[in-house]
């Protein structure tokens, strides 16, 4: 793996785990389905702008139109959407260490329903793994988590396991800014209806924290991210990409901690570089050490054009 590719799944790995607790703030004084049809809606102008002025087109494939479709809806519109339901009544740490587990569902549901094949590294990954998220959560139960907010981050991060599968071969090509631009203006406009059923008539408290907690949402996770994570899985494929991961545990708890004052118990600490090994096992028992990640990449990408 090059430096770049290494840098750009580091910042993958920070943003996606600050995304978190910018969300904590944001649904604690904004109802969160129309915060996320505002953020979808700018994020979609901006990114659908910027892609036109680079002179990429609408004009996408069938697996393009696949990959804008499912992770409009599974990822921007269920994930999110039970995501930031959820995040109102538990805290950002835990709800980043309920969607790290992405990586080992991802892996058990491929077994399970895919029929692949699990080597022995992947299976002891996942139970390093589930061993990790049963001690955090555990303490936390036992402090009074919600189980309301609980149940909506786990039916979260099941949605989000549907999308990875679903579009598991996906990557960039000369559009993807396009791409990206186009799948968030399909999770705004799937979430325009249940925001209006479910939460009409509650009010938005504006303040500076609320501003720049969106804005940054906007910007940093739904623009940056989602680009840096296409041109990663074009680099290096999604297997290798995927593998950064494993950083997410820690890095969620130790940034809520920091930004937001949350609980940082020593259980946090263990069961968060438990999951971290679990996950980093899991993902390295799925790269083939024959394959080059290049040559996967090139044949992802030549498939498309």
């Amino acid at each position: 793996m090059d430096l770049k590719s290494l840098f750009m799944g580091l910042s993958f790995a920070a943003i996606w785990a600050s995304a978190f607790t910018a969300t904590r703030v944001v649904v604690v004084q904004m109802p969160p389905l129309w915060a996320l049809v505002v953020r979808f809606g700018i994020s979609a102008l901006i990114a659908i702008g910027l892609a036109a002025a680079m002179g990429q087109s609408m004009r996408l494939s069938r697996a393009e139109w696949r990959t804008v479709i499912v992770f409009g809806l599974c990822q921007n519109a269920l994930y999110l959407g039970l995501n930031w339901m959820g995040m109102q009544w538990i805290e950002a740490s835990a709800a980043a260490i309920i969607a790290s587990m992405m990586p080992l569902l991802v892996a058990f549901a491929g077994w399970a329903f895919l029929g692949q094949r699990l080597r022995p590294m992947a299976v002891a990954g996942l139970v390093i793994g589930v061993v990790g998220v049963v001690i955090i959560m555990g303490v936390r139960l036992s402090h009074g988590m919600d189980l309301r907010g609980l149940a909506m981050c786990l039916a979260a991060v099941v949605a989000l396991t549907v999308a990875t599968l679903a579009v598991r071969n996906a990557g960039g090509g000369p559009n993807v800014l396009m791409i990206v631009g186009l799948q968030m203006a399909v999770g705004s406009v799937a979430l325009v209806i249940p925001s209006l059923l479910l939460e009409w008539g509650r009010e938005v408290h504006w303040t500076p924290e609320l501003a720049g907690a969106l804005g940054f949402s906007i910007l940093i996770p739904g623009i940056l991210a989602t680009f840096i994570w296409f041109r990663l899985v074009t680099r290096i494929g999604a297997v290798r990409a995927a593998a950064f991961h494993f950083l997410s545990p820690p890095l969620g708890v130790a940034i809520a901690a920091f930004w937001l004052g949350e609980r940082f118990g020593w259980s946090d600490v263990i069961g968060s570089i438990i999951v971290a090994v679990g996950i980093l096992m899991v993902q390295l028992a799925r790269v083939d050490p024959a394959q080059p990640a290049s040559s996967s990449a090139t044949r992802r990408t030549a498939g498309r054009s």
